[in-house]
């Protein structure tokens, strides 16, 4: 099982809660003629858990390779924990731990064999502990002594968690970190970040896109290398197409009553179906008119009368055209 292990941060002692961890500039990759990533501006601070959107071939992964130092950017700046990646790639870096989206491991290693060889190379003055702690964090206990080779896919997705977490980083980021993961140990991984972020900065990948309204205090939709949205995940709802929509079901017809909703200064429009029995009002503001509504509906045979709230997944594929790249 999954157990929370108190972390400790390499980030500066001069950097508080909410002190900027990772601060990216102007953020720029081409591939051959291809802008992979266009300019891009990021701020995040310790506590925050940023949810990274984009339709493949956005440029999420290119930018979190940039953030973490494992590709060098045409142009712009990154800073991690305070330090300049550039100038000092070696204590940025240090303050990173990265989760690939295809996390490389040696096969043939044990679990623990792995996670030793990860915690020597980082230097680690206690390599016990260490390993103890992320294999704890991780659910690893049961299969440390397997070959990684023979492990299933989402216990080989734990064992990349485990090793970007195993120094303690002051800023984690995370490329698809539930993928291969059984519904239990999503929220089991879900559980585990929200506690790192305590202690942290959080960048995490994701397609799950209600994974983003679970846990992530921000959420950046990226398409063809620029960000188009940066805000947290309620106000993206609020955003989303027929937001606040208003829907009523009558038990019988009535003719007039779609003509009279649409004179309400509220109402933007109507639409009606099945002979008039359903109606559906869309907001002129995008606020809950509720109350409104009932009180416009008294004496009518109302069946039911629902508010339908935003979908993210709508507003991502308003944002990025509904296309796949």
């Amino acid at each position: 099982m999954f157990t929370d292990v108190p972390a400790a941060s390499t980030a500066p002692a001069d950097l508080a809660d909410g002190d900027v961890l990772v601060e990216a500039r102007g953020l720029t990759k081409h591939y051959g003629p291809i802008k992979a990533v266009d300019g891009i501006d990021l701020t995040v601070r310790r506590g925050e858990i940023l949810g990274f959107l984009g339709p493949n071939g956005a440029g999420k992964t290119t930018a979190m390779r940039m953030l973490t130092g494992f590709l060098r950017p045409d142009a712009g700046s990154v800073r991690i924990a305070g330090h300049d990646l550039t100038a000092r790639p070696l204590a940025a870096r240090r303050a990173v731990g990265y989760l690939p989206e295809n996390a490389p491991a040696y096969g043939e290693m044990t679990v623990h064999g792995f996670l030793r060889f990860v915690a020597d190379a980082r230097g680690l003055d206690d390599v016990d502990r260490a390993i103890a702690a992320s294999v704890a964090r991780a659910g690893l206990d049961e299969v440390l002594q397997q070959p990684i080779e023979t492990l299933s896919k989402g216990f080989k997705r734990r064992v990349g968690l485990a090793q970007a977490l195993i120094h303690d980083p002051a800023v984690l980021v995370l490329d698809e970190p539930t993928d291969g993961l059984d519904p239990n140990q999503k929220v089991l991984v879900h559980q585990l970040i929200v506690e790192l972020a305590r202690e942290s900065a959080v960048i995490l990948s994701t397609h799950i896109l209600d994974e983003v309204e679970r846990i992530c205090t921000r959420a950046m939709i990226i398409d063809r290398g620029r960000i188009e949205v940066d805000a947290t995940p309620a106000a993206l709802v609020a955003r989303a197409p027929r937001h606040n929509e208003l829907r009523v079901e009558l038990a019988e017809p009535r003719p007039t009553l779609a003509a009279r909703l649409r004179t309400f200064d509220w109402c933007a429009a109507v639409e009606s179906a099945d002979g008039g029995r359903r109606l559906t009002l869309a907001p002129a503001d995008g606020a809950n008119h509720l109350a409104a509504l009932l009180a416009a509906l008294d004496g009518e045979p109302v069946v039911d009368v629902r508010v339908h709230e935003g979908r993210l997944d709508d507003l991502f594929r308003q944002l990025t055209g509904g296309h796949a790249s």
